[in-house]
């Protein structure tokens, strides 16, 4: 193969805009190729080939999808090893908000304010572990408009875990996403989209539901507050705030025992849907109803905040001992 430069990367991106239905898994391969490469684009063509790539709907494209998300995993994350004896295990693969006002990694700093721990299997913070694409953050951060990157990082966890529920934001991205999980080794998923055009299975209404089961086959159903055995609330109840805001109401969530504030109900049966599709996807649970019981019981017993207060604990003291170590 011959050295990759802005002067290779021209035929590439030419195909892209002139034939995007001929751009196919080798095309997306060879083109991330030269983008995670030092010096083998300008910054203009990194542009150019974003925009391409959301003007064409590639991530419709299933067979794309599988290719871009298994070079990524090859070529630019770096392998983290997990011990699969220690039973199910729960990761957040997650950032600081980029379309919301608070991510996942933003309501963990705003509950801990000591540096997120660097722990795989708590909480794994995605840009460090997708150094290699830091080359596309400033034209990303530049574009008004979602690029391939959003839409993939939901499938570059890189504790490659077994079973997984992911949100998507449209319902066309269902097919796809499901079968890049199952072609990634993942064993039982469930991809959701509420609705309203809801990455999470909502509260409000319907959620579209692809369910990747054990024997590898794929269910299309639709899912409703009513199949956990709880009540719908309108998604403006559980609107994300502030971080700071939004740690204040997952604090008093998951300390108030059995007296949880009542206006915090819609949130605590948001949170306690989403945990029990986890839970069954890990074995745990029965079934959605079932679910909700074991998830309600961690939230009023404190095992929760235990947890969240172990993950705080490990977090002050990584970070002390870093600066012993500078």
């Amino acid at each position: 193969m011959p050295d990759l430069s802005p002067t290779t990367f021209k035929p590439i991106l030419l195909k892209l805009i002139k034939s995007p239905q001929d751009f196919g898994a080798a095309d997306i391969g060879l083109a991330l190729d030269h983008v995670i490469t030092p010096g083998a684009t300008l910054p203009e063509q990194v542009g150019a080939f974003l925009t391409g790539l959301a003007v064409a709907r590639v991530e419709l494209r299933e067979e794309f999808i599988i290719a871009a998300a298994a070079f990524i995993y090859s070529r630019a994350i770096p392998a983290v090893v997990s011990d699969a004896d220690k039973g199910p295990i729960v990761d957040i693969h997650g950032s600081r908000a980029s379309t919301s006002s608070s991510g996942s990694a933003d309501l963990l700093q705003a509950l801990a304010p000591s540096p997120i721990p660097d722990i795989p299997f708590v909480f794994i913070l995605a840009p460090h572990y997708h150094p290699a694409l830091a080359t596309l953050a400033p034209a990303r951060r530049a574009l008004p408009f979602r690029t391939l990157f959003n839409v993939l990082g939901p499938l570059l966890n890189p504790t490659r875990p077994r079973g997984m529920v992911l949100g998507v934001a449209e319902p066309a991205l269902g097919p796809p996403f499901v079968a890049a999980l199952k072609s990634g080794g993942v064993k039982r998923a469930y991809v959701v989209c509420g609705a309203e055009g809801l990455d999470e299975i909502s509260c409000a209404g319907a959620t579209h539901v692809w369910e990747l089961l054990e024997n590898g086959d794929v269910r299309e159903r639709t899912l409703c507050p009513a199949d956990f055995g709880l009540p719908a609330h309108p998604l403006s109840d559980v609107k994300s705030a502030t971080p700071a805001d939004n740690a204040a109401a997952f604090e008093a969530l998951l300390t108030s025992g059995d007296n949880i504030p009542e206006h915090l109900t819609p949130i605590l049966d948001f949170v306690l849907m989403n945990a029990a599709a986890l839970l069954v996807v890990a074995g745990r649970a029965e079934n959605f109803v079932d679910g909700v019981r074991l998830a309600r019981e961690s939230v009023t017993s404190g095992k929760a905040w235990h947890a969240l207060e172990v993950f705080r604990e490990y977090g002050v003291k990584e970070s002390a001992e870093a600066e012993l170590r500078t």
